[in-house]
């Protein structure tokens, strides 16, 4: 694997680019990439606020280089460029200057930002002390409204690669209202809070598509529409079709919240009776098996676990995973029995 290669796999979470933002923002430029939906605009206005900063942002889309470089303006025999207010106000109070999108910007407006990004200058104009500059937007390979970025803008920035982190974004969505459901589901599918970029336009799996599910199933149901067909309107519309489907068929059978894992291993008794969500259940202790997610359960509970389960639900959990199971402490003569049946 060639350098490139390597350094395109770098990435951190929101939680560890926010703090580097805050901490080096002042004196260096930084550019977050990451699919859409990922929260870097939110991101960027929260440690800005945590700061005591104001927020002021350029969408990339919607702006030419006059709106980076000014309009000249005769003084005297002179003509003199006068930068907008928005980067430039009258007040030289710091501020946090966010260039949303900049990698959709036409060439002309990313030369336009050269200046601005490696010596916080505006022609002759300098942004008060203390300013910080964060630029954020989509990957080329994300099917967004991106332009090849030069070269000379890439070398100006410190580029951030961000990656979602489900153990985060549950923290945040508790503290942020999102429903209990929905956070139910993604601690049970933490694969399903991002998906891949399809290569059709159609809904996908996205920290922010969860979040405005959260609140139009809020809306619906405080105004009595909320049932089974405008739930399924509302998922299959922000979310990826897989997704969409096992979250309605668990809110189709009332399984309300779920449980950790391990509390269903340790108390089989409590699956839940709907084969839908048993089997999603299920899955789910299997993915966590396989991952070695799982958390501390006694052998005894492990054993007694996989005992009480019909042999077809067994099959599907250990399948493949025979040795996983063994270390966390199966019987030892059932695995031989199911190890036997699954090569028949």
């Amino acid at each position: 694997m060639d350098a490139g290669a390597s350094a395109l796999q770098q990435s951190i979470t929101l939680r560890q680019a926010k703090k580097l933002v805050q901490c080096m923002a002042h004196e260096q430029s930084f550019l977050l990439l990451s699919p859409p939906g990922v929260g870097k605009s939110e991101m960027v206005y929260q440690a800005a606020a945590e700061a005591g900063l104001p927020c002021r942002s350029l969408l990339g889309t919607q702006i030419a280089p006059e709106d980076v470089s000014g309009v000249p303006k005769i003084v005297g025999e002179r003509s003199v460029f006068c930068p907008p207010r928005l980067l430039l106000p009258e007040q030289p109070q710091p501020f946090c200057l966010f260039l949303d999108e900049l990698p959709a910007c036409a060439p002309d407006v990313q030369k336009a930002f050269y200046s601005l990004l490696l010596e916080r200058r505006l022609g002759e104009h300098a942004l008060p002390t203390g300013t910080w500059v964060v630029a954020a937007g989509n990957r080329q390979h994300d099917r967004a409204l991106v332009r090849a970025m030069s070269s000379a803008l890439v070398n100006r920035v410190t580029v951030l690669n961000l990656r979602v982190d489900p153990a985060e974004w549950l923290d945040w969505a508790l503290k942020a209202g999102i429903r209990a459901d929905i956070r139910s589901f993604i601690t049970f599918m933490p694969d399903a809070l991002m998906r891949e970029v399809p290569h059709d336009p159609e809904p996908f799996s996205t920290p922010r598509a969860w979040s405005q599910l959260s609140q139009a199933l809020d809306k619906a149901e405080a105004s009595g529409i909320l049932n089974r067909d405008t739930r399924r309107a509302l998922a299959f519309g922000r979310l990826s079709a897989e997704d969409a489907a096992v979250f309605c068929a668990l809110a189709d059978e009332a399984v309300g919240t779920l449980s950790p894992v391990e509390s269903y291993i340790e108390r089989p008794d409590t699956l839940p009776s709907g084969e839908t969500a048993r089997w999603f259940v299920l899955n789910c202790i299997r993915q966590n098996v396989a991952a070695g997610r799982l958390g501390k359960v006694k052998p005894s509970a492990i054993a007694r676990f996989l005992r009480s389960l019909p042999t077809e639900h067994q099959l599907h959990l250990l399948t493949d995973l025979v040795a996983q199971w063994g270390a966390l402490g199966a019987d030892k003569a059932m695995l031989a029995l199911l190890r036997k049946v699954t090569r028949a």
